[in-house]
């Protein structure tokens, strides 16, 4: 059996057990094996071979430039890391940060299979494991396991959680009853296909190197440093039980996701950048969608700046 804590648990942290009991509940056999512990170390060739390909064809593009394609990747950028993964897969389908009409959730979400970073039920559930075991054993890429492997080889080594049907669905249970998630999670690779034959079509190989291999590079590079770099380096403004750091750089290649810290402190809240300098475009985002009447029940998060404190703390 799988692990039974409800979701609204596994976004809300919790003050740090003691270490044997944190020894005990990482010993239970429902607790999933995850990270480098859980790794059998086969390589998955597939995955592998395409980011390869990728980063190949990311390079190749540097020597092919054309306006066209500049455009392409640049508003694809936004629509696939911006609106896709951080607006929906992230502060939407995994934390339920802010609710919006079902058609636009599945607009959003078509918008995240364009970053080549899987389909919402396995992100979605990977990331929740994330949460619940963040920086311990389990957690599917904590640095712990070396920053390398936090950052991309946790993707290209084992099985991770691509096979692992029955705990997608206990961590992802929202969406697994959606037929239109189970669609998408399932044929996530169709989009990205449409969008470059359209490109093809529109501005030739130059316009597709731009516009799917090096914006699909770039992207993939900038979600895996807030798994990485964010978990290492940066400022605290809560003591969280994990690791986690807020890092400018990174959460202007995202759109705000950088603010991990104030993230993992307030995992619910829509809004990741709590301080003025803190610039938190995909928040601007949603804000724009709730002024246009399309997002509802944003949740921000509410703390004093004299005592910080994450949510769910004494």
């Amino acid at each position: 059996m799988l692990l039974e804590t409800p979701l609204e648990t596994i976004a809300t942290p919790a003050p740090a057990p003691s270490a044997p009991a944190a020894a005990r509940a990482r010993s239970k056999p429902e607790v999933p094996v995850l990270g480098r512990a859980g790794q059998n170390f086969r390589r998955n060739w597939v995955t592998t071979s395409f980011m390869l390909a990728f980063h190949i064809g990311a390079v190749a593009a540097l020597f092919f430039f054309s306006w066209t394609g500049l455009i392409a990747a640049v508003v694809l950028y936004v629509l696939s890391i911006n609106v896709g993964i951080g607006m929906c897969y992230h502060r939407l389908l995994t934390h339920r940060g802010y609710k919006v009409p079902k058609w636009l959730e599945y607009a959003m979400t078509a918008c995240a299979t364009l970053s080549l970073e899987g389909g919402p039920i396995f992100w979605v559930a990977t990331h929740r494991v994330h949460h619940q075991l963040s920086d311990h054993e389990g957690d599917p890429h904590t640095p712990h396991d070396g920053g390398w492997w936090a950052h991309v080889d946790w993707i290209l080594k084992g099985d991770a959680l691509h096979h692992e049907t029955a705990l997608l669905s206990r961590y992802a249970p929202d969406l697994a009853k959606d037929p239109v998630h189970r669609m998408l999670s399932r044929y996530h690779w169709v989009p990205l296909v449409i969008v470059g034959l359209a490109l093809l079509a529109i501005g030739g190989w130059p316009c597709v190197l731009w516009g799917i291999f090096l914006r699909v590079t770039l992207g993939l590079h900038s979600t895996w440093l807030v798994n990485s770099a964010t978990h290492m380096w940066g400022s605290r403004r809560f003591e969280t039980r994990d690791e986690s750091r807020n890092l400018w750089w990174v959460a202007l290649l995202t759109g705000g996701e950088g603010w991990h810290n104030n993230h993992h402190a307030h995992p619910v809240s829509a809004r990741h950048g709590l301080a003025w300098y803190e610039v938190d475009p995909n928040y601007y985002g949603i804000w724009l969608l709730k002024k246009l009447g399309l997002a509802k029940q944003v949740k921000i998060a509410q703390y004093d700046p004299a005592n910080p404190r994450p949510a769910g703390a004494a």
